[in-house]
């Protein structure tokens, strides 16, 4: 891929505050993919280690690869093979040649001590901030501060919404990459995250240390943690030199700044492989760019209210239709909105989901990939503020209606541990908490027809349902449905129209009920950049 197309990906840039008592603030950036198959080779002779579409299933192909490797690369008399050679398990590449995980090879693992003194610096450097640039009161720390922490014990904190349910997940982010940068895979690097946020609890500020922080942190951090790694992958590519180099290193540091540290550190951003040596995996971005209207009256369309500017932009990572075993986050989907016009709510959106574990099935001409997943879901506008964390399992479907014609569907059902839910309508612009602490389930619905490139139309369906365990008793059914239609103007380019609506029913114990509708109305152009590997529409 050209460095011109480098740059046009790259004009949009994610920057984030770490700090935990800081106001949030992003601009996203575009990746791009550059895909090339790894020959790996063992004692004497070639080891061909690439699934072979229609040999036979994806799994038995797999088997047969590291069998066939484990035993060329056996060196005993007993046949016994080196466990633990890197060249066994960690270059196996799919049907496009692509590496099914990083070459540890070229990204070995580093001693623990490394990622668990880096963890300590990253709070060390976010409290010095706080301390002496912000001069933040909940900075002035001391045997004292650390004693009562200890003694007092854990609650649920006041902190505005943003803080808990946007910044704490990314400065988790940048723990689990300390971890996960230096090669340790994405189970090994949760704890880390944990490790971070304890850490910070108990000794980085005076408050006392809450529940909510430690789960947003750990949780929606290796969340969020994986999709900057994985993204960040597709960024980075050790072969290149001279400016194209240049613009990937930088590019790859605003995605994932840990990591960009990490490389520097070890050599890595100067070094230069022959070889292919990070997992790469299919990648469609969308972006969108518009007018975004906001109804103050109840069941408006284009009624009283700001007009505002928008940019929206999503991820789509992974080809989930491909017959391969999925590690966590092979597939995910990651959708961010920001608007521009009416206060200081810039982020009014981020949600995606990442796989966990899932498998592939046909049924004549209808593809199908189920599993588990992860949800995250963060809404912080002018009409209301949502947070959920859940877990649970989704099912996605591809079927060919005609030529040219496919329909696209996924549903999911799934457990929400903790949610944050706005008690108020309109904005918030306080510094206090204004929200519940929940529990609950969500399910959601999303399906789109192409129509070749010329027309889509989109319905997506969200509903939540709470349960306020810190707050004003009582459960909340808050639903989200969003019909969307695209024009085709252009070759990649796109018209498109969006009716957001929001159903809030709260029943309060001993208290009225409360019901609302809220609407809004977008319009917008689309550019949508297709990887090859990963074709279709998605919602």
């Amino acid at each position: 891929m050209s460095p011109i197309y480098i740059i046009v990906v790259g004009a949009l840039v994610l920057c984030a505050a770490t700090n935990s008592k800081s106001k949030p603030t992003i601009t996203v950036l575009l990746l791009l993919i550059a895909l090339f198959p790894v020959c790996v080779f063992a004692q004497t002779k070639p080891i061909i280690d690439s699934i072979i579409p229609g040999k036979a299933p994806v799994k038995q192909q797999l088997k047969e690869i590291k069998a066939v490797k484990s035993q060329l690369l056996s060196d005993s008399a007993a046949g016994e093979p080196h466990k633990n050679s890197p060249l066994i398990d960690t270059t196996i590449q799919n049907k496009y040649g692509d590496l099914l995980n990083d070459d540890k090879k070229y990204n070995p693992k580093y001693p623990l001590w490394k990622p668990i003194v880096e963890v300590v610096g990253n709070n060390v450097f976010t409290w010095t901030l706080d301390k002496y640039i912000l001069k933040e009161d909940f900075s002035n720390l001391g045997i004292g501060s650390w004693k009562y922490n200890i003694q007092q014990g854990w609650e649920w904190d006041s902190d505005r919404f943003g803080i808990n349910f946007f910044a704490h997940p990314y400065s988790g982010a940048m723990y689990f990459n300390a971890a996960r940068s230096q090669g340790y895979n994405y189970w090994q690097s949760i704890p880390f995250a944990v490790e971070g946020s304890l850490m910070w609890e108990y000794f980085g500020e005076t408050t006392r240390p809450s529940y909510n922080d430690l789960i947003n942190t750990s949780l929606n951090g290796e969340f969020l943690g994986e999709m900057f790694y994985r993204l960040s992958s597709n960024i980075l590519d050790d072969r290149t030199r001279g400016s194209e180099r240049v613009f990937r290193e930088i590019f790859a540091w605003l995605v994932d700044p840990e990591r960009e540290l990490n490389r520097v550190l070890q050599g890595k951003a100067f070094r230069h492989t022959t070889n292919e040596v990070y997992q790469k995996e299919p990648l469609n971005i969308t972006l969108f760019a518009g007018v975004h209207k906001i109804n103050t009256g109840e069941k408006t369309v284009f009624g009283d209210g700001p007009t505002e500017a928008l940019i929206n932009m999503q991820f789509d990572y992974g080809n989930p239709f491909e017959e391969t075993y999925k590690k966590p986050f092979d597939f995910f989907k990651l959708r961010t909105e920001f608007s521009f016009g009416s206060g200081r709510k810039v982020l009014d959106n981020l949600t995606g989901y990442g796989i966990l574990v899932g498998e592939n099935a046909k049924m004549g001409d209808l593809s199908i990939l189920y599993g588990a997943f992860q949800y995250d879901d963060y809404w912080d506008n002018r009409t209301f503020e949502l947070g959920a964390l859940g877990f649970g399992g989704g099912i996605f479907t591809k079927y060919p209606v005609d030529d040219g014609v496919i329909l696209y569907t996924n549903a999911h059902l799934a457990v929400i541990p903790l949610a944050g839910n706005s008690t108020r309508f309109g904005p918030d612009t306080s510094q206090l908490r204004d929200y519940t602490y929940d529990d609950g389930f969500e399910g959601k619905f999303e399906s789109t027809l192409n129509f070749g490139k010329a027309f889509s139309a989109s319905f997506v369906y969200y509903y939540y349902f709470l349960h306020t365990f810190v707050g004003q008793p009582g459960t909340n059914h808050i639903s989200i449905l969003k019909p969307r239609i695209t024009v085709q103007v252009a070759k990649n380019l796109n018209l498109g129209f969006e009716h957001f609506i929001y159903f809030d029913d709260r029943y309060l114990k001993n208290l009225p009920g409360i019901y609302s509708v809220r609407t809004e109305q977008k319009i917008y152009l689309s550019l949508f950049l297709e990887d090859s590997q990963r074709k279709g529409r998605y919602n």
